[in-house]
């Protein structure tokens, strides 16, 4: 049986989690809590390069996100390997999804918001919705997918949420302390930040100030957060 973790983060592709949640999942391993990806899909897609085939790109970015998740301490990077482009809400992905949730038995799931409206990659709207719907009721309860109950992977209770890209924040998490390391996790996705310019730091230092306001830190990363009844 794997390890259990205090976190998991579920996430359509590399670099997801490093552009909306590593600040917090930095500071929360600082912490001394334990944290796992699933990374739904290998964002072989996620280029403008019309030079590089999609197998490589795969690689590429798989590289990139176990190398983010090392500067991170994340324990684990779970690749699902889902058509990157192509992610559906079905019974089977949730399955998946569930499977890891009883699995690393996490306190906290992070995934993307699936109610962001208009402009928002289909895949991160898929993968929330795949996710908020395993974590409840379908991680819970022990007659959904009653076959996992045969491989030791019994139900399992989050106790809260949260959906980073949301266009509902109530939560502000300080990232004050960690902005470095997510900028250090982010450079490690080559591909995908290049194109940013050249300071990448000043940025996200931008970026993240902005999201602080109203809140009682210099830097935030912003969330919806819930919490689920025990």
């Amino acid at each position: 049986m794997a390890a259990p973790a205090d976190i998991l983060v579920v996430v359509a592709h590399p670099d997801d989690a490093e552009f909306g949640a590593a600040g917090t999942v930095a500071r929360w391993l600082k912490e001394g809590k334990r944290a796992v990806y699933v990374v739904c899909t290998s964002g072989e897609r996620g280029t403008a390069d019309r030079a590089v085939k999609p197998e490589e790109l795969a690689k590429i970015r798989e590289s990139e996100q176990e190398a983010a998740a090392k500067v991170l301490d994340v324990a684990e990077v779970v690749f699902l390997r889902l058509p990157d482009q192509g992610l559906e809400d079905t019974p089977d992905f949730r399955k998946m999804i569930v499977r890891a949730i009883r699995t690393y038995r996490p306190v906290t799931v992070v995934t993307s918001d699936p109610y962001r409206r208009y402009i928002w990659h289909r895949d991160h709207r898929i993968v929330g919705q795949v996710t908020l719907d395993a974590v409840f009721p379908f991680a819970r309860d022990h007659l959904a997918y009653p076959d996992l109950l045969g491989q030791g992977l019994e139900p399992h209770k989050v106790r809260e949420m949260f959906f980073f890209g949301s266009e509902d924040v109530n939560y502000r998490s300080d990232i004050t302390k960690t902005l470095d390391l997510k900028v250090a996790a982010l450079r490690c996705h080559e591909s995908q930040v290049k194109d940013l310019g050249p300071d990448l730091e000043a940025w996200v230092r931008k970026w993240s100030c902005s999201m602080a306001d109203g809140a009682e830190c210099e830097l935030a990363e912003p969330f919806h957060r819930i919490e689920i009844a025990k």
